[in-house]
């Protein structure tokens, strides 16, 4: 079992700044970011694969979005800059219950049991 607890959500104009933060129960290997907006289905936004600290990106906020995981406190932020109207959408942390995955995937964060109970966050233009 993991528990995911995120923070940080609000709302901002175009152009501004959030810091997401999730703290998870226990260390996981493979921990990231989805979003959801109504009548669609979630999208991935950012994983982090916490045995090396490689990274992967939605196309759509790469060079915007940094996602970094502090494993002292089992904590993963997600540091979003220059947002968009597009950004809007319900974000959770999303984590794979395994602490020794050879690799993280983004179809093991979409399929995951483990989610938070999601943050809002909302762009105006």
């Amino acid at each position: 079992q993991v528990q995911l607890m995120e923070s940080g959500g609000g709302s901002v104009q175009a152009g501004g700044s959030l810091r997401l933060s999730c703290v998870a129960s226990r260390y996981t290997s493979c921990i990231g970011w989805l979003r959801q907006t109504p009548g669609q289905k979630r999208e991935g936004i950012a994983y982090i694969y916490t045995r090396d600290e490689s990274t992967w990106y939605a196309d759509s906020v790469k060079g915007r979005f940094t996602i970094t995981y502090r494993s002292s406190t089992n904590t993963l932020y997600l540091d979003m800059n220059s947002l968009k109207p597009e950004d809007t959408g319900t974000y959770y942390c999303a984590a794979d219950g395994s602490a020794s995955l050879p690799y993280c995937s983004l179809a093991r964060l979409l399929h995951t049991d483990y989610l938070g109970q999601g943050t809002q966050v909302t762009v105006a233009s």
